[in-house]
């Protein structure tokens, strides 16, 4: 019998099943910033699916042009990408596994603590052609061969910026009250998914505790999230803390499976598949919190 029966059993997801409840996170591995890095990207993500991950979300890469971490950053916006995309996708299906590809301007012209930059504020237009952006850039990964793409809305990026009050004081369709300000995640999650379409895994990353000063209240997150299921979200990932959040979360001094409680409290709220994160390294932990619900 195995030592982990609630983290290795499957995971049914309606049109497709996962082998078991393991999944890798997306973080940055500094490959998606090499011209010609997809042979070494494609390696390193067999190997983690070859280590037994279910789901596989690669290094954040941008749905367009301004999306871009920095000028070398990977993008995915254009036909003639798609094949080099495939290298990495192909060598995670032969061991077995599932790929997705993350998404990663401002909503309002506020500057960060953390940057020395001060952003423009998007335009209505601009924020419409950002969301053509994203359906455009999970219709090349799929068609890359990428099982799924994971929208990130959390860690204090655009989106999460467009959510919480403290960075969204747009007074036009996109800001203002609770209902406006996820105005924007859920166009995201509608239109990838009419994309897509319905056997396509989208991962939606929630930031469930902004861990700064004018975040979101609780019961906006769980609007948020009720609102992305609706809009076609497969998954609710968890995400902890802004950036430029003072409270450690990943630290080793926090401790493992620390915030795995407001996974939990969410779970009771939709109907949905949700991923505990954070400090959850070891199995054993992981075990533990499956079992606990």
């Amino acid at each position: 019998m195995s030592p982990y029966p609630y983290l290795l059993a499957p995971l049914d997801l309606g049109f497709t099943t996962l082998k078991n409840r393991v999944l890798m996170g997306s973080m940055h591995t500094g490959l998606e910033e090499e011209p010609e890095a997809f042979e070494k990207m494609a390696a390193f993500y067999a190997a983690r699916a070859q280590g037994g991950a279910a789901l596989i979300v690669t290094g954040g890469i941008a749905p367009n042009l301004f999306g871009r971490l920095e000028p070398r950053a990977s993008q995915l916006s254009f036909s003639w990408q798609v094949g080099k995309h495939r290298i990495v996708t192909e060598a995670v299906h032969a061991a077995g596994r599932y790929a997705y590809h993350p998404f990663s301007v401002a909503p309002s012209r506020i500057k960060s603590p953390i940057t020395p930059f001060r952003p423009r504020a998007l335009t209505a237009w601009g924020v419409r052609r950002t969301i053509f952006a994203y359906a455009r850039c999970a219709r090349l990964a799929k068609a890359a061969g990428y099982d799924g793409v994971e929208i990130m809305g959390s860690e204090g990026y655009l989106i999460n910026q467009f959510i919480a009050p403290k960075t969204n004081h747009r007074v036009d369709e996109w800001g203002g009250s609770s209902l406006n300000r996820i105005r924007f995640p859920v166009a995201i999650v509608r239109r990838t998914r009419e994309v897509v379409g319905p056997n396509f895994i989208i991962i939606y990353r929630l930031s469930m505790l902004d861990l700064i000063e004018g975040g979101s209240t609780w019961d906006e997150v769980v609007a948020l999230a009720q609102a992305v299921e609706s809009a076609g979200a497969t998954l609710i990932n968890t995400g902890i803390g802004w950036h430029e959040a003072r409270i450690p979360t990943i630290a080793q001094a926090v401790p493992r499976g620390a915030f795995a409680w407001a996974t939990r409290r969410l779970k009771a709220a939709v109907h949905i598949p949700v991923v505990a994160s954070n400090r959850i390294n070891a199995p054993e932990i992981a075990e533990v919190i499956l079992a606990g619900g």
